[in-house]
């Protein structure tokens, strides 16, 4: 008898269109924490987090609980038409964490994208300006702003026509590709010459770590550069913080690891374990830019997902997440550095907390080994502009030995790609 994920995965050819891509032929239907299991009964370790989603792991106690009482009260207003304490409370917790200098204040949105988009709306109210400026092989999001902001063609922009004016790339610093902090400031420079004048720039827009780039980290002498390059032509600042903040990288904020502080932070994925929230933080005097009435969305701050978020802040706070992600990633690295001895497939490993990567000399190992993986039972990503890196985006719940089991498993696939 044909099997139930082979069954949906037919409906699902059926009844979706081609571009809604899926990873995975099983459908999942039950998960905990860090585990997954498929409607045939078969369990996989989750690596994968929902693309860095599940910081927190599936279906944490506390946040199932707070979504539970929030829906015995309400499950919706619109908060621009009956507004609610919780958006607010959240807002006041954020602002105080948020590594902003001075006063800040946030809005929350839906998902990473209309965070995105809305920080750049924040940047030209308060500028008065239109140009924006991101990075080569950036992920912003899939609206057509955003995809104008990514630094990739393939899949995000091909087919979709004309993206919006106004966004330039720069070269983000590389090491592997190459590309130093002096390439990647003369490339903004040579922006400034052949496409925008600097006083037309409303802002500058990076990841602290390229998520979907393949886990480049920001030198910090970068970010001081690029802080003085904005003052010094009144141009904002703006850290995507999507997939970065949220203990992944072993701080609350990547922004944590740097001296510089950005005008704009946009969050998202694991701001509310898994229910979809995103948010802009940024100075006062620069959020209040827009008029009333300009920044908002049916969605908007969703009272479950705002219940979800509160929840979150209480367990990195008491979980000290943190801390258990710099353990985690330590531990990961120390893994990769060892396996790097015996095989030769492996080009370089990047870390900053638990936001670890390892990169493949060529695409079809990464891939040969994410599948290989996963026929053992250890879901993984891949990303990078080739295809040809591994990211490790676990629940930093993950308990300690079904992370020893993860490696364990991680061996054996990595053994087969070791050299004789």
């Amino acid at each position: 008898m044909e099997g139930k994920n082979s069954q949906l995965q037919q409906r699902k050819d059926d009844a979706l269109p081609r571009g809604t891509g899926n990873l995975c032929q099983w459908y999942v239907d039950q998960a905990e924490n860090a585990t997954l299991r498929d409607v045939e009964g078969n369990s996989w370790i989750d690596f994968a987090g929902g693309i860095a989603v599940l910081n927190t792991g599936h279906r944490h106690p506390r946040i199932v609980k707070a979504i539970a009482e929030q829906l015995e009260k309400f499950t919706h207003t619109a908060f621009q038409v009956t507004p609610y304490e919780s958006y607010v409370s959240l807002a006041e917790r954020i602002n105080s964490v948020v590594p902003i200098a001075g006063k800040a204040k946030t809005a929350f949105f839906s998902t990473g994208a209309e965070a995105v988009e809305n920080a750049v709306k924040v940047a030209r109210a308060a500028t008065r300006r239109h140009g924006i400026i991101t990075f080569g092989n950036a992920f912003h999001g899939r609206t057509f702003m955003t995809m104008a902001m990514t630094g990739k063609v393939a899949p995000y922009k091909r087919d979709f026509g004309p993206m919006p004016a106004s966004v330039w790339h720069a070269r983000y610093p590389n090491s592997v590709a190459g590309i130093s902090i002096d390439d990647a400031m003369a490339s903004l420079q040579d922006i400034f010459t052949q496409d925008i004048a600097p006083q037309d720039v409303a802002a500058i827009v990076l990841e602290p770590v390229q998520g979907e780039g393949g886990f480049h980290i920001a030198p910090a002498e970068f970010f001081v550069r690029l802080r003085q390059l904005a003052d010094q032509h009144g141009i904002l600042l703006i850290a995507d913080e999507v997939q970065t903040g949220f203990g992944r990288t072993g701080k609350l904020f990547a922004m944590d690891h740097y001296t510089v502080k950005p005008d704009l932070i946009t969050m998202a994925k694991s701001l509310a374990g898994g229910m979809p929230l995103s948010a802009v933080s940024g100075r006062a005097e620069i959020m209040d830019a827009p008029g009333p009435g300009g920044l908002g969305g049916t969605y908007a701050g969703n009272p479950l997902a705002i219940a979800a978020a509160h929840a979150v802040l209480d367990i990195i706070a008491e979980e000290q997440l943190c801390d258990r992600s710099v353990k985690l990633g330590a531990q990961l690295v120390e893994f990769l550095n060892e396996a790097r001895r015996h095989c030769s497939a492996i080009t370089d490993i990047r870390a900053l907390g638990s936001m670890v990567a390892v990169e493949f000399a060529e695409a079809q190992t990464a891939q040969a080994i994410q599948q290989h993986a996963m026929a053992r039972g250890l879901l993984l990503l891949t990303c990078g502009p080739q295809g040809n890196v591994i990211r490790f985006l676990y629940p930093l719940t993950i308990p300690d030995a079904q992370f020893s089991q993860a490696l364990e498993i991680l061996s054996h696939v990595l053994s087969a790609h070791q050299d004789s």
